[in-house]
Parts: structure tokens; sequence; C-alpha cells
């Protein structure tokens, strides 16, 4: 586990120190942590149904801390003062109940992994997957060319890149209309706020 871009390792909450407090002596039984050990001072994340919804803007802001200690706790968590002693940022990852904390760090650390330089062959990747540019990905297509009776588009078998992209963007604007509303919405704002602050910009088709 210490290998590779994103090294990692674990430690327990019951031997966390934070300024002259020791949590050790009030630390609930049955927590774990797991982060990558790097400085001094990690951001210290505690999984929790009322921390902040995890998302792809928060997932980027953890991807350039050095170090992140992730504190996965159990049943009903870590007690208060823990959170306190460590002054823990709670991060949920949705309005569900789990057993622990201990899936919510595995989405974390695989979140975070793909933006870390040399986790993912092709780097260009993560730039246009869903919700890094505010809308769904677009659909995909392999082979055969015609699959029961079904055809890959013919834009996508042109050869004429500017077409490709075109046609991606086209598809991905309408799945985010149609599949996620709350997406679209939030891009279409964004969107007319920088028409309205760049008037005479001139905006590629979407």
């Amino acid at each position: 586990m210490d290998r590779g871009p994103l090294p990692a390792g674990r430690r327990c909450p019951l031997r966390w120190r934070a300024g002259n407090g020791d949590a050790r002596r009030t630390a609930r039984r049955g927590g774990g942590a797991i982060g990558a050990l790097a400085s001094e001072e990690p951001r210290v994340i505690l999984f929790s149904p009322r921390g902040r919804r995890l998302d792809q803007d928060l997932v980027a802001d953890l991807a350039r801390e050095p170090r992140l200690l992730l504190v996965a706790g159990r049943y009903e968590g870590v007690d208060e003062r823990f959170a306190a002693l460590t002054e823990a940022e709670e991060v949920s990852v949705g309005d569900y109940v789990l057993s622990g904390g201990e899936i919510p760090a595995m989405v974390v650390v695989d979140a975070v992994a793909r933006l870390i330089p040399g986790a993912v062959g092709d780097s260009e990747s993560v730039v246009d997957e869903s919700f890094v540019t505010g809308l769904l990905e677009h659909a995909h297509y392999t082979r055969p060319p015609v699959f029961r009776g079904r055809e890959v588009p013919p834009v996508l078998l042109s050869g004429n890149h500017e077409a490709v992209r075109q046609f991606r963007r086209e598809q991905s604007v309408e799945l985010t209309r149609s599949r996620r509303p709350d997406l679209f919405r939030a891009f279409a704002g964004e969107r007319d706020a920088a028409r309205k602050s760049n008037p005479d910009t001139k905006e590629k088709p979407s």
C-alpha cells in the first residue's frame, strides 16, 4: 500500500492526538481510519449523514491535499468529542444508511485516486467524465457497428473529430436534461451567467 501515486495506510482513531487533547481516552470502540500518510497535519474527514454531500468539486479539493485521514466509524459513528478534538470535516456520501464508514472511505479513495497524476493511463479521460463539466457523460459505443439491429451513430464512424465532439456534447446536454434535471438547471444557470458577464464572447454551440 506504500507504492504508486496514492500511498495509503491505516491508523486507529484511539491513538489520534490533537493539540494537548488525547482522543484515545474518549474515542468510541470499533472505529477505524484509512488514508494517505505523508505529513504531520492531515485533513481529517469523518463520514457522517449530517456532513457535506460528496460531489466532484469536493473530490477535486481532496485530491489537492498532501495527506488525508479518513475516519470510518461503526454503527452510531464516533464520540462527538473525538470529532471536536480532531476538527474533523464531516462528509456524507448520500441519503441512505450504512453499517459503517468503510464503504464511504473506499468511495473517496477511488474518486480521489483517479485525479492523482499517474493513477489513470489516459489523463484526458478524467476531464470528460460525468459531473466534471457539470453534465452527464455522453453514451459510449464499441464493436460491432450493428448489434441486434441497433447501429452505432454514423457520425462516430465518420472520422470527423469536430463532428464527433459536437455530437457527444449534444448528447451530454440532452442526457443531463432528461435524466438529471437538477444538474441541468445548475449547468444552464452557470451558462447563462457566463453569457451575461461576457456578452461579446462567442460560445461554441451546445
